[in-house]
C-alpha cells in the first residue's frame, strides 16, 4: 500500500515537473520569438540607418536608448505601429524615463486612440513633474475634448518655467481659435514666432486667420510656410482656398493647379477644382475633378455624390443613380444622395 502511494506521488511528481518544464521551454520560445521579431522583421533591413541600429540592439537587447531612438526613427518613416512597439519596449526596460512614456502617449494620440495616450502621460508626468512634453501633450487632449481651463493650467505650468516653449504659445492661440477669439490666437501665434522664428505650425495657422479676414498677407505667411518645408503642399493648398473666398477663381485654378503638381494624390484640391467648375457652368469639367477624386480616395462617399450630381445635370441618369447608390453603400447616414435618388425616383415616377 505504501509503495503504490509512494510510487504514485513520484509519478505525479515527475509528471508535474515534467509540465513546468514543457511550460519553461514554451515561455523561452516565445520570449525567444518575440525578441527575434524586434531584429529580424524584413522592414528593418530597408534602410541602411534602420538596418544598423537594429544591429546594435541585437548585440545589446537590454539598452532602453536604442529602442528609443529606433522607434523615432520608424515614426519618421510613419511605421507607428512598430515605432510603438519600441517605445514600449524602451519603457519597460528602463522604467525611469519619463520620455520613453510620453512617447508612447505622443504616438497614441497622434492617432486618434485619446483614452490609451492619456494614462501613457500621466505615467510621464508622474516620472518627471517638469517634463514640458508630457504637460504640453495633456494640455492637447484638453484641447481636443474642449476642456480649454484644463488645457490652459498645463500650458501655465510649462511657460512658468520656461517662457521660451514656443509650443506653449502655440497651443494658446490654438485654444482661443476654438474659442473664435482671432485677435488673441494672433497675438499668441506671433508670440511663438517671436521665440522661434521658423515654427512653421504658427505660421501656417497665422495664414489661415489672415485668409479668413481676406488679408493679403495671408499669402506671405503661406508662402513662408511653404518655403520651410516644400514637401507639404497644405500652404499651396491655401492660397487656392484664399483666392477661392475672395472670388478670384482663376487665380485659385491656378494654385490647385500647383498643389496637385507637386502632390497629385492630393484629394482636396480635385475637390475645390470641381466646385469652381460647377460655379462656372463648366460641369463637364467638374466630372473630370470629382472622377479623379473617386480613383483617389475611392472609400470617400463625397467624391461619388459630387460626380452622381455631375451625371445627372448631364442628363446620365443611370451613372448618377449608381454613383448616389455607392455614396450610400460607403455611408448609409450621407442625407444628400438619398435625397437625390429620392428626387430621381418622383421624376420617373411623374414621367411614367
Amino acid at each position: 500500500m505504501n509503495k503504490l502511494y509512494y510510487s504514485i506521488n513520484f509519478n505525479i511528481v515527475r509528471l508535474v515537473a515534467l509540465a513546468w518544464l514543457l511550460l519553461l521551454l514554451a515561455a523561452c520560445g516565445n520570449r525567444s520569438n518575440t525578441n527575434a521579431g524586434l531584429v529580424n522583421d524584413p522592414i528593418f533591413q530597408t534602410d541602411p540607418a534602420l538596418k544598423k541600429i537594429t544591429e546594435e540592439i541585437g548585440n545589446s537587447p537590454k539598452d532602453a536608448t536604442l529602442f528609443y531612438k529606433r522607434g523615432k526613427m520608424l515614426h519618421r518613416m510613419q511605421l507607428d505601429s512598430l515605432a510603438l512597439r519600441d517605445f514600449r519596449m524602451a519603457s519597460s526596460i528602463d522604467t525611469g524615463k519619463a520620455e520613453y512614456y510620453s512617447a508612447v502617449g505622443d504616438l497614441l494620440f497622434e492617432n486618434k486612440d485619446l483614452s490609451g495616450s492619456v494614462p501613457w502621460i500621466q505615467k510621464a508626468i508622474a516620472k518627471n513633474p517638469n517634463d514640458p512634453k508630457a504637460r504640453l501633450k495633456i494640455a492637447k487632449v484638453f484641447l481636443y475634448i474642449a476642456k480649454f481651463p484644463n488645457a490652459f493650467e498645463q500650458i501655465n505650468i510649462v511657460l512658468r518655467a520656461n517662457p521660451y516653449e514656443p509650443e506653449g504659445y502655440f497651443l494658446k492661440g490654438m485654444i482661443y481659435k476654438n474659442m473664435k477669439d482671432t485677435a488673441r490666437a494672433i497675438s499668441s501665434f506671433q508670440t511663438a514666432l517671436s521665440v522661434a522664428p521658423e515654427y512653421r505650425d504658427a505660421i501656417i495657422q497665422l495664414g489661415l486667420l489672415y485668409s479668413d479676414k481676406k488679408d493679403p498677407i495671408a499669402l506671405k505667411y503661406l508662402d513662408n510656410a511653404y518655403n520651410i518645408d516644400s514637401t507639404d503642399v497644405f500652404p499651396l493648398f491655401a492660397r487656392g482656398v484664399y483666392y477661392q473666398m475672395k472670388g478670384d477663381y482663376e487665380l485659385a485654378k491656378e494654385e490647385f493647379h500647383h498643389c496637385i503638381l507637386r502632390n497629385n494624390h492630393y484629394v482636396d484640391a480635385y475637390f475645390r477644382m470641381g466646385v469652381i467648375y460647377m460655379n462656372q457652368d463648366s460641369v463637364q469639367k467638374a466630372f473630370r475633378q470629382y472622377d479623379i477624386a473617386t480613383k483617389i480616395d475611392y472609400l470617400n462617399p463625397t467624391a461619388y455624390y459630387n460626380r452622381g450630381v455631375c451625371n445627372e445635370r448631364m442628363d446620365s441618369i443611370k451613372n448618377a443613380i449608381a454613383d448616389y447608390r455607392k455614396a450610400l453603400q460607403l455611408d448609409s447616414t450621407y442625407k444628400s444622395p438619398k435625397e437625390a435618388l429620392e428626387s430621381l425616383e418622383a421624376r420617373r415616377k411623374k414621367q411614367g
